[in-house]
């Protein structure tokens, strides 16, 4: 073929291979010699080797150049054998170089013919020290490849694999002939196959390494199971800086990703605890608690959760069968997203009966958790409270399940139910303690809230007893009155009002205000109820009543009560009002401005040995006459002199219902989180 036909200029030329930078590594250098030993051929890489030009040698006799003469012996007899049999020799042998010094040198030795028929011998030859070298480094590159525990490929251009060695076949699970010729898409077993391959084609195309990239997949030799690998990429390059491909170095990190997926989860679950110490049971309500619950445990813990507690504990009774059904109310839902799972739930507020086969029976009963790892159709029927229900669960993609108690005090109120549907991950014991530090947590708080509203229904019957019941008209007055129970305390409180009929159609109008509560409160309040009666009877008049008073509160241990005492005569519209500490009445008139009256305000009851005084107040029709007891106006935020403002502002009507007026006064007054009980009562005259 001609060499013309390999010209680089030529379009039509055939594509070849592009040499290799090994031969110039190597520096092989060629010299032939003649049938007498002259030096008839000498390349520029023998120039190299012994130091001498072509001008220095050709025609020269090589042994007598080259060779000391102690081996000059052995070289000649060497020649005449390679010249004489056609064997060629290979072997080491000290050359001298130019310098004088002698290079120890690694030759092939080989007879040629040329077309005439002459004969000559060739010799290549090269550095033995170089050679050594380059073998022990292509030695020592085979033995890391092979016996390297970090897995290596390498790639060519169009990142195909050209080698892999056995810690990589050990870490993909397949044979490093399987690799050989196919692409990295073909074989790697990431999640994110096309990020790496990016990776390296960025690498071949700037020479720039990528280290510790970390990625996640399936191998094949382990699909059940994900495992994680650090890879790094680096370009190769011949020493003519020519791109070879690129090489990847893969290490197993599986053991260090599972450590650190479980310290994670470690400090998720941490930090739920964390989060739920504060979000749930911050209000004394039952339904609250169980809501807050629910939210905390979605989606961080699982998909669909539900909070039921038995309607037994709710009512304060222990009876449950230990075998049979049990009777659950429903108190809090909620999903992580929108699922037909909700419709195989209770809703929140209603009554549901699971029989005693039922898992979340069986945890009530049991008192301990109940675990479904993975959920199948036969495990659902013991789940839902029936079949349609099972069906949803099924469709909805309910894959595990878990029952916790809400134990308190060593009582079981109920449940936390929970599942999972998108969450791949089934519920595991570290989610069981979890689940159960969460349980424990509401539970107590559950706890509490149901033993507070029973106190509180309890106290606020007790103190709704001893209030009165009055008519709404007496002669020549209106009335309405109210009383509402402080919001965030269970204790009863030891406000009151009274209305008492007295002789010649006068009214006595009381209110008062035992300060603290309890039920020492309520009944040092009772009683002081009954003794205000008791006078009223003897129609004594306001400052005397209050003086009868006083002896008694202090004889009633230490309790110290404000009182206002008011007595209303039609004839006159007068009212004489005395005052035993308590805050002042407003008194409200038709075209004119509310008002505080200005009594003398006394001393409370219990002090002992102070004198009352009776003040006396024109009443004319439709004047409006307000007692209260310092709940409704006095607060924490706020100045005395500035709510008691606020009172006199919804006093601009005084034709409004009284009705219409009591609740404006209570709803615009009161903060539902006071901690003191509030007695309102509003007289109008007619």
């Amino acid at each position: 073929m001609a060499v013309d036909s390999f010209r680089a200029d030529d379009d039509q030329s055939p594509e070849r291979p592009r040499p290799t930078g090994l031969l110039d590594v190597l520096s092989v250098a060629a010299v032939a010699l003649d049938t007498s030993g002259r030096i008839v051929f000498w390349t520029p890489q023998a120039e190299d080797l012994f130091g001498y030009t072509a001008e220095d040698v050709l025609g020269r006799y090589a042994a007598q150049l080259l060779v000391r003469p102690e081996h000059l012996q052995a070289v000649v007899s060497l020649f005449s054998e390679v010249l004489q049999t056609g064997r060629g020799w290979a072997g080491a042998f000290p050359i001298r170089h130019k310098d004088g010094s002698s290079r120890l040198t690694e030759f092939r030795t080989m007879r040629l013919l040329d077309d005439v028929g002459d004969v000559y011998a060739l010799g290549i030859a090269a550095d033995h020290t170089l050679l050594q070298r380059v073998e022990t480094d292509l030695a020592l590159c085979e033995r890391l490849i092979n016996q390297s525990p970090i897995g290596l490929a390498l790639l060519d251009p169009d990142l195909r694999y050209l080698l892999v060695n056995p810690a990589l076949e050990r870490i993909d699970g397949v044979p490093a002939e399987q690799h050989i010729g196919r692409r990295l898409r073909e074989m790697l077993p990431f999640f994110d196959v096309g990020t790496v391959e990016s990776c390296l084609r960025q690498v071949l195309a700037t020479g720039l390494p990528l280290l510790d990239q970390y990625h996640v997949g399936l191998p094949p030799s382990d699909p059940e199971h994900e495992h994680a690998w650090s890879l790094s990429f680096y370009r190769l390059e011949d020493p003519g800086g020519r791109v070879l491909g690129a090489a990847a170095s893969v290490v197993d990190v599986t053991e260090r990703h599972h450590a650190a997926a479980e310290a994670d989860r470690a400090r998720r679950r941490l930090a739920l605890i964390a989060e739920a110490s504060t979000r749930v049971g911050t209000t004394l309500e039952v339904e609250q608690t169980a809501r807050e619950l629910a939210d905390i445990a979605t989606p961080g813990l699982a998909d669909v959760v539900a909070v039921d507690v038995l309607d037994s504990a709710l009512a304060l009774r222990r009876a449950r069968h230990p075998d049979g059904p049990e009777l659950f109310r429903a108190l809090a839902l909620r999903a992580a997203h929108p699922t037909v799972a909700l419709r195989a739930a209770d809703p929140p507020g209603d009554l549901a009966s699971y029989g005693g086969d039922r898992l979340v029976t069986l945890c009530v009963h049991t008192g301990r958790p109940v675990l479904v790892r993975r959920v199948g159709r036969g495990d659902l029927a013991r789940i839902a409270r029936d079949k349609e229900a099972g069906d949803y669960l099924a469709r909805a993609g309910v894959h595990s399940y878990l029952a916790v108690p809400l134990v308190a005090h060593g009582e079981v109120l109920g449940a936390l139910d929970l599942k999972r549907t998108r969450n791949p991950l089934p519920f595991d014991d570290d989610d069981v303690v979890l689940a159960g530090e969460l349980a424990g947590r509401a539970a107590i708080a559950i706890d509490n809230a149901r033993w507070f509203q029973s106190v509180r229904n309890t106290a606020l019957t007790l103190q709704r007893s001893l209030l009165p019941d009055h008519s709404a008209h007496h002669t020549g007055l209106e009335l309405a009155s109210r009383y509402q129970p402080a919001q965030a305390t269970s204790e009863v409180g030891g406000d009151w009002y009274d209305v008492i009929p007295l002789a010649d159609d006068k009214t006595a109008l009381v209110v008062g205000d035992v300060m603290g509560n309890g039920i020492d409160a309520a009944a040092t309040m009772g009683r002081l109820r009954t003794a205000t009666c008791a006078y009223a009877d003897l129609d004594l008049a306001p400052d005397a009543v209050l003086q009868h008073l006083d002896r008694i509160t202090c004889d009633l241990e230490h309790y110290i009560v404000t009182c206002l005492y008011a007595v209303f005569d039609p004839r006159t519209r007068r009212c004489t009002i005395a005052n035993a500490g308590h805050m002042p009445p407003a008194l409200a008139r038709p075209g004119k401005a509310a008002e505080l009256l200005d009594l003398p305000s006394g001393a409370p009851l219990g002090v002992g040995g102070v004198e009352f005084e009776t003040a006396t107040v024109e009443l004319g029709p439709g004047g409006l006459l307000v007692l209260y007891t310092d709940g409704l106006v006095e607060t924490r935020q706020h100045p005395i002199d500035d709510r008691l403002e606020v009172l006199l502002g919804f006093l601009g009507d005084p034709g409004r219902p009284l009705e219409e007026t009591c609740d404006q006064l209570l709803y615009g007054l009161r903060n539902p989180e006071d901690h003191d009980d509030v007695a309102l009562l509003v007289a109008r005259a007619l």
